[in-house]
């Protein structure tokens, strides 16, 4: 009997299929990847591996591990963002890059402090919040950035606490440390204090405005001193008499904490020693430690100068804080106070407008005391005045040009546009640069910009947290990666991208690295 000719092909075609090739094993098709998965033992059934199901195509997939090569936990997050694994999407989903964040919250809270004799930590009588890393203590500016993320969690009460243990540093030493240790007794941080007020749950409270009178007696201290086109401390006598500030360090020596690498700088240098580590104290009072923006040469460490420097930033702060106080003075009905206070404002502003305002290159510098003119160093500092008010349209005009075409870099904003090696220079980006461009741009009338940088900056630490699985201190913003540079390996925790990433997400939900997830973008 004669078969259908259908049969026949049918026959055919299982014949071929016997004879071809068997399609390759997980082992055959991710080689390396497959190997480093189950060497490692990320799943502890070595099963759930081979049963996964990539999400794209598997040369690609393999292609990109070979560029990233995570290990540890940033492997297992790189399976998990290439493959649906069986049971971990549904049993245990990887947190979003706000759930870590509420989830880092409690890790990084400290109890109120009573250390021990012979230790270096200073009292503390409320609870607070760490950096993360090697800062395991409470730090001054980086504070204000973290309490805008606990701000954004509903965390009221750390913030309140928080600022609880300022005023009483405050009431102790007369100032604001740079951080709860006694090797940082001699220097303070960029003054954020009035902005945390700000914060507080009862921002009129009395304690608050006494607290804000004695920071601003600390930074004035020097001010009678201080010669025509002189400085003492941290006052700075301008050419025409007005009054304008600097960083400090009040203690000679190189610091506890970087003795050995504060002694190799001084001995690179043609300088007296005392003045170098003068110079690097300042510097880390600064909060950029450290930056072109304090040397002479750019490449090299032993130029600074830190004290030579009048930096447009704390003048911008400082000009916010007499601001502040005049305000609760009148409010207090303080009217000796408040005039007082309106009184320094002004003069520091229109100082900050002569000798710190450049209208030809459309941006705000720090001043030379040598040279007696602007330096050439374009950082993210120009943006200060913006963040604090202070500018005019038509000065936040041309600072939001400038930034726009030369401070923004592919994953936010640039520190300054030199490469030097230091933490505080190109490429790295910092999260309290990028709060105070972004807050500072829209409130002067450039929502677009600040959004803009906003998306770069969120995009690039949720890459690093898919990467790492970590909040990192900084980020090399030109290849959205971590960042690099300075005296100490790269910290994570992180206090203050926590809570600016925070703060961010909270004024546009919709750049939340999940929300185009969620909307199916």
């Amino acid at each position: 009997m004669r078969r259908p000719v259908h049969f026949a092909v049918a026959l055919a075609a299982l014949l071929c299929l016997a004879q071809a090739a068997p399609p390759p094993s997980p082992q055959q098709i991710y080689g390396p990847l497959f190997e480093a998965v189950q060497s490692e033992r990320v799943f502890e059934d070595g099963k759930t591996f081979v049963d996964a199901v990539p999400k794209g195509d598997p040369a690609a997939i393999v292609e990109a591990y070979r560029r990233e090569q995570p290990k540890g936990a940033a492997l297992r997050q790189f399976v998990l963002r290439h493959f649906s694994v069986p049971g971990e999407q549904d049993e245990r989903p990887a947190p979003t890059l706000r759930d870590h964040i509420r989830a880092l919250w409690p890790q990084l809270t400290r109890p109120a402090l009573n250390p021990p004799a012979g230790s270096s930590a200073l009292s503390l009588p409320a609870p607070y919040v760490v950096p993360g890393g090697r800062f395991r203590e409470i730090y001054y500016w980086d504070s204000y950035f973290t309490m805008l993320g606990l701000k954004a969690d509903g965390q009221q009460p750390l913030i309140d606490s928080m600022l609880a243990d300022f005023e009483s540093l405050i009431a102790r030493y007369g100032f604001i440390p740079n951080g709860t240790r006694t090797y940082y007794l001699g220097r303070s941080q960029p003054p954020f204090l009035s902005l945390m007020v700000d914060l507080a749950s009862n921002p009129t409270d009395p304690r608050h405005l006494a607290a804000l009178r004695a920071e601003h007696d600390f930074w004035m201290r020097g001010r009678d001193r201080a010669s025509k086109s002189g400085a003492a401390l941290r006052v700075v006598r301008m050419p025409d008499g007005a009054l304008l500030n600097r960083y400090w360090g009040d203690r000679p020596g190189p610091r506890d904490e970087s003795w050995a690498e504060d002694v190799a700088t001084a001995r690179q240098s043609n300088r007296a020693r005392g003045d170098v580590y003068r110079d690097l104290r300042a510097g880390a009072e600064s909060g950029w430690d450290f930056s072109s923006r304090w040397l002479a040469d750019p490449k090299r460490l032993s130029t600074i100068r830190t004290t030579h420097i009048v930096p447009v930033d704390l003048n911008s702060l400082l000009w916010r804080l007499e601001r502040a106080i005049a305000e609760r003075c009148a409010t207090a009905g303080d009217a000796g106070c408040a005039r007082q206070f309106h009184q320094f404002a002004a003069a520091r502003k229109a100082a900050i407008d002569r000798w710190l305002w450049l209208p030809d290159a459309g941006r705000y510098a720090d001043w030379d005391m040598d040279s007696r003119q602007a330096t050439p160093i374009v950082s993210a500092a120009t943006l200060f005045p913006l963040f604090v008010g202070l500018s005019t349209k038509a000065q936040a005009d041309a600072v939001a040009r400038l930034t726009r075409d030369q401070l923004v870099g592919e994953g936010g904003l640039r520190t300054t546009r030199l490469a030097t090696g230091q933490q505080w220079d190109s490429p790295n980006g910092w999260a309290p640069l990028q709060w105070m461009a972004i807050d500072g741009l829209a409130r002067a009338g450039h929502p677009s910009l600040a959004r803009d940088i906003a998306r770069r900056w969120i995009s690039t630490v949720d890459a690093a947290f898919r990467e790492t699985g970590k909040m990192l201190e900084k980020y090399d913003v030109e290849d959205r990666k971590p960042g690099g540079g300075g005296e100490y390996p790269l910290q994570d925790g992180f206090g203050w991208t926590n809570g600016v990433t925070a703060a961010l997400i909270a004024r546009w939900p919709d750049l939340a690295p999940d929300a185009s997830v969620a909307a199916g973008r």
